[in-house]
């Protein structure tokens, strides 16, 4: 196959997840010519396309920031967090079993943070990590904190829980409010939880695009020969497949029409 061949190749699996023996039907050649050519491939792209998830600087961030979030928050949102999981198969290990099962999906899954800009775009993608992990360890030990500049405002979903990290930084998080024990929320509260919940929809419609654009990241199990890291790579083969899908989406057409810019 021509390097082109083999290029499409890979971006039907990554964008279809059809399985090898589908793949190697459509191009004539063998199930373990396709394996070997999407063990290649994968690296490439990673190291070609990592630099299309990138954190903006502040200065681009604030001049092209969309009025909905400028008038809600202020001109100072840097991300919106959020995680995703995708199911892969049982683990042999009982340790990575446990590490592994998430008790949302009710399977084994690996978890990914993703940051999104206002404007739409993946500014940055974690490492995976098991799906028993909390969203705020990831939030605190994936190393997105540190980009954080102090004064940027970081908005969430109830179930990240890191605001001490993120003060450490000299920033703020902001997610809806919980009753907490209280009848109901003050006036201000209620605000604020509404503001956020148009954020939600925005980080939804993202992630959503991402996984139905690149169906290896939602349908059917992920091998778990995936998630495994080899010793001379620091990286594990889904960490690097996350990049790349997350890469191609940044090249689409943001979901954030130009003109609310």
């Amino acid at each position: 196959l021509s390097k082109f061949e083999q290029f499409i190749m890979v971006l039907m699996h990554l964008r279809l997840n059809l399985q090898f023996q589908d793949l190697a039907y459509r191009f004539n050649v063998s199930t373990s010519t396709v394996s070997r050519i999407w063990l290649k491939m994968i690296p490439v792209l990673h190291e070609r396309l990592e630099f299309l998830v990138e954190w903006p600087e502040r200065e681009a961030t604030l001049s092209t920031m969309p009025m909905s979030f400028r008038k809600a928050f202020g001109p100072k949102v840097a991300v919106i967090l959020d995680c995703f999981e995708v199911s892969i198969e049982r683990p042999y290990n009982v340790l990575a079993r446990a590490q592994t099962w998430s008790k949302y999906n009710r399977h084994n899954t690996i978890k990914f943070l993703t940051g999104i800009s206002p404007q739409g775009y993946v500014t940055y993608i974690s490492s995976a990590w098991g799906g028993r992990t909390s969203d705020k360890q990831i939030t605190e030990e994936c190393g997105i904190l540190n980009k954080l500049l102090p004064g940027d405002i970081v908005l969430a979903d109830r179930g990240f829980t890191a605001e001490d990290g993120v003060e450490l930084f000299c920033a703020s998080l902001k997610t809806p409010a919980f009753t907490n024990g209280k009848k109901q929320l003050s006036a201000y509260e209620v605000e604020q939880t509404r503001k956020l919940a148009g954020i939600r929809f925005h980080i939804e419609r993202v992630i959503g695009l991402v996984r139905r654009k690149y169906q290896i990241l939602q349908s059917r199990t992920m091998p778990i020969g995936h998630v495994a890291v080899k010793s001379t790579d620091s990286l594990a083969l889904a960490d690097k497949i996350a990049v790349i899908c997350c890469a191609l989406f940044n090249l689409s057409e943001s979901v954030v029409p130009l003109e609310s810019c």
